[in-house]
């Protein structure tokens, strides 16, 4: 016997996943992950028995229920189903695929729909912080067609406007968590930043690299990502994570100096796999880092940290990211008033996804 399990199936940024109904899926935690692995295909790395990618931008589910918060629309719980071990982590938010919340709640009757722009406010309950995305609603139903295009995402699409309002430390419980702008781990300096996803900054040129490889290249090199992996391990503590080994946090990025008029250009490994673009919130913290005094991003990229509002491109291996961020600065200290970008979001399909009944009946 198989279960049936509604579901859509959408892009969000750029990755793409499944996006559920939390009440569709088993309250047991141990049967849930269960479903999504099966739903996934999981664990293999071609993901060939189930609806996955066969890569960690291609496996993601997103769990959606109205809100529990007075403040919010709705809750928002990503999970990242790996794709080749038998393993879904709820230790990170996803910026992209909070991309397909808003519309898919408008169109779930979750969130009363406006004219023109319907803004939904949207708890991410990974890191208990809230953000607010404007979809475009012209005639009371969601546009998804447009021409905002993003890169790592072919054509366009209509823009979604999203601000971040208090993601600064939402899982290291500091925009720093270990207290300066540099730390000198495994004889090189790196920057720790969270503002919505723990970051590793290390210069490439420290680890012998010009910055400008392909993913491919990167992932090939097994000296290199030894080297990285034993990095990430040494901060996991230090950033407040624990011990992240077996944690998809944080993610580690190599930066140098920018090739195409960004800031700076960067390759990030998420933790293991090398993205071909860089995340939504990893994104915003290599911005924030740029503006930081004494950090590794702000050396790198030459930006004279100020007070006020940047607009800052952040290269990644397939374009830019453009990342808004209003700051105050006293010294070495950053406040970060507002952090703010541009998403796009479609639809691909809607339906149900089968998984044999032994899984929901996992324990």
């Amino acid at each position: 016997m198989q279960r049936a399990i509604p579901c859509t199936l959408m892009r969000g940024g750029t990755s793409k996943g499944l996006y559920f109904h939390a009440h569709h899926l088993p309250a047991n935690r141990a049967a849930r992950d269960a479903v999504l692995l099966a739903a996934m295909g999981s664990p293999d790395a071609r993901q060939i028995d189930g609806v996955g990618g066969a890569h960690p931008l291609t496996s993601k589910v997103a769990v959606i229920s109205r809100s529990t918060r007075p403040d919010a629309d709705v809750d928002y719980l990503f999970l990242q189903v790996v794709v080749d071990k038998a393993e879904v982590s709820d230790s990170q938010n996803c910026g992209n695929i909070l991309a397909g919340v808003g519309p898919w709640a408008i169109e779930q009757g979750l969130v009363p729909v406006a004219d023109a722009i319907t803004p939904v406010r949207i708890h991410m309950v990974n890191t208990a912080s809230i953000a607010v995305a404007h979809v475009p609603t012209p005639g009371g139903q969601v546009e998804y067609e447009g021409d905002a295009r993003i890169d790592g995402v072919p054509g366009t699409a209509a823009a979604i406007d999203i601000d971040f309002l208090d993601v600064a430390g939402a899982s290291c419980d500091a925009l720093f968590p270990t207290g300066k702008p540099v730390d000198r781990v495994e004889g090189i300096d790196v920057t720790c930043v969270d503002n919505g996803m723990p970051v590793v900054l290390m210069r490439a040129a420290d680890l012998g690299k010009s910055g400008g490889e392909t993913p491919e290249e990167l992932e090939a090199d097994t000296a290199l990502k030894t080297r990285v992996e034993a990095i990430r391990l040494a901060l996991g503590s230090r950033m407040n994570l624990g011990d992240v080994k077996k944690k998809t946090v944080p993610k580690m990025c190599l930066i140098s100096p920018a090739r195409h008029g960004g800031v700076l250009d960067t390759r990030t490994f998420i933790p293991h796999r090398v993205h071909e673009a860089i995340g939504v919130l990893g994104a915003v913290s290599v911005a924030t880092a740029c503006v930081t005094p004494g950090s590794v991003a702000a050396a790198v990229s030459g930006i004279t940290p100020r007070d006020g509002t940047h607009q800052l491109d952040i290269e990644h291996p397939t374009g830019f990211f453009t990342v808004t961020l209003e700051v105050a600065i006293d010294g070495d200290q950053v406040d970060v008033r507002r952090s703010a970008l541009l998403r796009t979001a479609r639809k691909l399909m809607q339906g149900e996804v089968f998984v044999p009944a032994r899984a929901w009946n996992a324990t």
